[in-house]
């Protein structure tokens, strides 16, 4: 699984960041990440000319998974942490849902090519 960090003008993007950030979405992904290709996370402070702790600070993350679309979460929060954790939560959830209902969906098929095996 590819990790791309990204961030805006008002956040300064170092190594140090970039690593936090990447162990955190490995780290959230890690039960699925054979089916994530790559993974952007964009770093950005909507506000920027206000103080830190207004929920300013945002994380978008896009998870791009094998023969499906990419999967987008944005979450806000007062801390680049908060957000990015926020975010790979986020995502977590909603990839599990998919891999869940995708299972379910293949477990209940009732087309022959399914029914051959019985």
């Amino acid at each position: 699984m590819q990790i791309q960090i990204r961030t805006d003008h008002n956040i300064e993007g170092h190594e140090a960041l970039a690593d936090e950030v990447s162990s955190v979405v490995e780290d959230a992904l890690s039960g699925v990440s054979d089916r994530i290709t790559s993974v952007d996370v964009h770093l950005s402070n909507q506000n920027s000319e206000q103080e830190d702790g207004n929920d300013s600070l945002r994380c978008m993350i896009e998870a791009r998974l094998e023969s499906h679309q990419p999967i987008a979460i944005t979450h806000q929060a007062a801390t680049l942490n908060e957000a990015v954790d926020g975010a790979a939560d986020k995502l977590t959830r909603r990839i599990d849902h998919l891999v869940g209902r995708l299972k379910h969906q293949e477990d209940h098929r009732t087309d022959r090519a399914s029914l051959a095996w019985r």
